[in-house]
């Protein structure tokens, strides 16, 4: 993985301090050095049954973890690449135990090892889509089970003492807390309404992610299983898409948005799991006249006794794989069109599931936000470091170093997170449109997108920046409370930063520019060919762009 320049200058920064403070802080910053040079990690979590391991299994592009209950759903699970395919069970104690992937392809329900014995389970696959990202399977929350409620808070970061009133409230277990709090994002799975719970337990990993903590900045919801919204084969997405922007106006605080997905397509689709005979299946069911069809995916029930021309294993295995929601698209595709494709079929499965949006949602919030993200995280674990090494020296050591490095001009990004982070939340209050401008700021350096003058040459850009840096100076020094007036001055020194970098981007010789901003905000109007169902993260767009040029 390529690490960026932020990131880059932090790793720098750790090999300063490893010369100069004792080897207790030198072990921890020497983690948080190697850390750097990994992919971005993003934890699945959620409660229950929610379907993390559904998502996980799509996102690796793999069916590896298992959706069953069993040993290996109750404890954490980290997905990374590697030149082989190999599980090792990691103890408390440090050792580490191997195991083989059963013949399913998938991680052994047996570890071999009691779970409250595992720390977490390390998983190294060849998949090409876990190259830049690593994916961390979390034990559900809300568990009777004590002992996995216990490894689920603490799977979340969760620091303070326990509560036996809480539903998923426990001690830290502290060798999985140390491994799942590193990561730098989070996905929350949840399906149909958003319990208080899910609020509780996204608010456990913003405390324990100190100055990046999971907020709209790096954290996401996902509305999985919204084929179970409506009856039998019924389409969900008319009643998906509207609940979704529900749950997201409830978890606004929180995350960045709430995804529709049908996970069970998604897994099917981009995991590979429909073969040729599956087609051939559905393509001899699809003969069946339109009436005796609507009776067969009525119910599940009915779909396994009613007569058809499949007998009942290839009728449990559409299940198994579609379910009624993805046999009734599938057979509408193919009675539209016979001859289509078993490759086509799969990639119109995949875009029904809601999963391409997913992706996108990853890609723009995520992926290129990484090294600013990564970046963060390494600064707020030095930070953590100083607060809690015994030595003053070493404290004073790295204290000095991060103070040092935050007056550097590119690290002010850092500042503006921080900054951005405690909006987003709430934590301090600025009129919509000023906070929707700060988060453009501080999460791309583009500077079209960010000042929303797609088509802009340098000059107007350049004005635009110092106009800005202006708006937000006298908001500092004129009616701001003490906490909004800290942030505006982050902010006025970042246009002002800003407007530097396009002058001087605009003197350097001509270059090919790498495009950095979020694929949605290419353009101000809508294309033409834009999906438009299910709800994409590009409407989204679209709807903002119209509502803030009504202003």
């Amino acid at each position: 993985m390529t690490v960026g320049p932020l990131s880059a200058r932090m790793a720098t920064l750790c090999d300063e301090i490893l010369a100069r403070v004792g080897p207790e802080a030198a072990g921890q910053v020497e983690h948080v050095r190697d850390r750097l040079a990994e992919p971005l990690r993003i934890a699945i979590a959620g409660r229950l049954k929610a379907g993390k391991s559904t998502l996980v299994n799509a996102l690796i592009g793999r069916r590896v973890a298992p959706t069953a209950a069993g040993e290996c759903t109750r404890v954490v699970t980290r997905f990374r690449y590697g030149p082989a395919d190999r599980v090792d069970v990691v103890c408390r104690d440090g050792q580490r135990r191997s195991l083989p992937l059963g013949d399913d392809g998938m991680i052994p329900q047996r570890l071999g090892v009691p779970a409250g014995r595992v720390a977490y389970v390390d998983v190294t696959l060849t998949s090409e889509k876990l190259r830049g990202l690593t994916v961390v399977d979390t034990p559900g929350l809300a568990s009777t089970d004590t002992g996995l409620s216990a490894r689920a808070a603490a799977e979340l970061g969760e620091a303070h003492k326990p509560d036996p009133t809480a539903p998923f409230d426990a001690a830290i277990d502290a060798d999985s807390a140390s491994e799942v709090a590193a990561a730098e994002a989070v996905a929350y799975v949840f399906t149909q309404a958003v319990r208080a719970d899910d609020v509780q337990a996204l608010e456990a990993f913003r405390s324990a992610s100190a100055r990046l903590a999971s907020s709209p900045i790096n954290a996401l919801g996902v509305f999985g299983k919204v084929d179970t919204l409506v009856g039998g084969a019924a389409d969900p997405w008319p009643v998906a898409g509207p609940l979704a922007e529900q749950q997201a106006a409830l978890l606004a605080r929180t995350v960045s948005e709430v995804i529709p997905v049908v996970g069970l397509l998604a897994e099917t689709g981009e995991a590979g799991r429909l073969t040729a005979a599956d087609c051939a299946a559905l393509r001899q069911l699809s003969t069946v006249p339109a009436d005796q069809l609507r009776v067969l995916l009525a119910s599940v029930d009915l779909f396994r006794t009613r007569p058809a021309p499949l007998d009942a294993a290839r009728r449990e295995r559409l299940l198994e794989l579609l379910d009624l929601y993805g046999i009734g698209f599938c057979l509408a595709q193919l009675a539209a069109e016979p001859s289509l494709s078993s490759g086509e079929l799969v990639r119109r499965l995949v875009q029904a599931s809601g999963f391409p949006r997913l992706q996108r949602t990853l890609e723009q919030t995520l992926r290129w936000r990484a090294d600013a993200i990564k970046a963060g995280w390494a600064l707020a674990r030095l930070e953590r470091i100083a607060g809690h090494t015994g030595d003053l020296r070493d404290r004073e050591t790295l204290r000095a170093a991060t103070e040092r490095l935050l007056r550097e001009p590119a690290y002010h990004r850092l500042r503006l997170l921080e900054v951005a982070q405690r909006v987003a939340t709430g934590a301090v209050p600025l009129p919509v449109a000023w906070e929707r401008e700060l988060t453009r700021l501080a999460t791309s350096d583009d500077a079209r997108w960010i000042l929303r003058l797609p088509h802009a040459g340098p000059d107007e850009l350049a004005a635009a920046a110092v106009e800005a840096a202006g708006r937000w100076r006298v908001y500092a020094v004129a009616g701001a409370a003490p906490a909004q007036s800290r942030v505006a001055q982050v902010a006025h020194r970042g246009f002002h930063l800003l407007a530097q970098a396009i002058r001087a981007q605009a003197a350097a010789p001509p270059a090919t520019e790498e495009v950095t901003r979020p694929a949605a905000a290419e353009e101000a109007t809508r294309p033409a060919d834009a999906p438009a169902a299910p709800p994409g993260h590009d409407e989204a767009w679209w709807r903002e762009q119209a509502t803030e040029a009504g202003r």
